[in-house]
């Protein structure tokens, strides 16, 4: 662990306490810090700022990439940035298929100059570390794209914002289900009638981690469509603390006893995430994941009143069935003028603004 303090004060003013700042290569290291106690479960309602989120993501999906978490902090006022190595001198968000977004974490900042200052002196302190920066997938509807892009803008650093991803989700406000479904696709309603009514299809709902059961989604996943997980590990054990934090919801599907469909959800602070969805493509004509779908919607939003649905990243075609809403994902690039191996990209980027301002 590496900490200095900035001579810089607050450009927005407050008062007269300096910021400091501090990386770490190692969660025990950060951990031995406030991020401990202020990245919990506690103090960060969304599962993708915790500390617990992008610990257990490094240690079982990315543990090539080594971390570098960077810390701002003046009084009880702090930001954190999770980020990890690229290459010599590029650093990236870390993030990676399984999150729905990055952004940088604060605690006991609630005030917008506050946060943006942070920003700033944290974009101060990583040029020492280096040079180039990539995040995504970085929300905006909370501000976080913008700050950021403000905040490093303004600390001497070319910014390159664009849109990568898109995030489609449903607001119930107060809808039941019976009337959420009521407003869904003819086509898809009419398909789960007739398909409800051969009652070849049985559906359960779990609250609580099972090895038989995480067996039969394993079994589903292996015999859909989809490629090969890319860290079943890391899945199971989120399952296993989800569990524990009663925030799992896993569906399942059967045909004649057997796991046909299978769906990982988790559902927290009146939000639920779609993690992950699988069928087993050779009974398709009896639409199980649709049925299943449609039971783990009509749970989460009946039983435990949630007041959105989250289907995280992409624009798949069947989304569009079940989501109302869309909104951006950005990733924005971040390069430090100062060092001599940015130029060729800066100068890419520079031709490229400029392109686009003519087109």
């Amino acid at each position: 662990m590496k900490a200095f303090r900035l001579d810089q004060k607050f450009i927005l003013g407050f008062s007269d306490l300096p910021t400091k700042g501090e990386y770490h290569d190692n969660f025990n290291a950060a951990r031995a810090t406030s991020a401990g106690r202020r990245l919990d479960r506690a103090q960060q309602p969304s599962l993708f700022d915790r500390i617990d989120w992008s610990e257990q993501l490094h240690r079982l999906a990315l543990a090539t990439k080594r971390p570098l978490l960077v810390r701002a902090h003046r009084g009880e006022a702090e930001v954190w940035m999770s980020l990890m190595q690229h290459n010599r001198g590029h650093h990236v968000a870390l993030a990676n298929w399984y999150s729905f977004l990055w952004r940088p974490v604060f605690s006991g900042a609630d005030d917008e100059d506050m946060r943006l200052s942070l920003i700033r002196h944290l974009a101060q302190y990583v040029r020492g570390l280096t040079r180039r920066l990539t995040l995504a997938p970085v929300p905006d509807e909370d501000g976080s794209a913008r700050r950021i892009a403000a905040a490093f803008a303004s600390a001497g650093w070319q910014v390159v914002m664009s849109e990568c991803d898109e995030n489609c989700y449903v607001r119930l406000e107060g809808r039941s289900f019976e009337a959420f479904w009521s407003k869904r696709p003819g086509r898809l309603r009419n398909t789960v009638k007739r398909k409800s009514k051969s009652g070849v299809v049985s559906t359960r709902i779990e609250c609580a981690f099972n090895e038989g059961s995480w067996r039969d989604y394993e079994q589903v996943y292996a015999r859909s469509w989809k490629p090969s997980e890319g860290s079943p590990a890391f899945l199971k054990a989120l399952a296993r603390q989800e569990s524990a934090a009663g925030s799992l919801r896993l569906g399942i599907a059967h045909i004649d006893g057997n796991p046909v469909a299978a769906q990982f959800w988790t559902v927290e602070n009146k939000v639920a995430l779609i993690h992950k969805l699988a069928h087993d493509e050779r009974h398709i004509g009896a639409s199980p994941g649709t049925l299943l779908t449609v039971a783990l919607f009509e749970h989460v939003i009946d039983v435990d009143k949630v007041e959105e649905i989250d289907f995280g990243t992409g624009n798949d075609a069947y989304k569009r069935d079940w989501m109302e809403q869309t909104r951006p994902r950005f990733r924005i690039d971040l390069l430090w003028p100062g060092h001599v191996a940015n130029w060729p990209v800066m100068v890419r980027n520079h031709i490229r603004h400029l392109n686009s301002s003519f087109a």
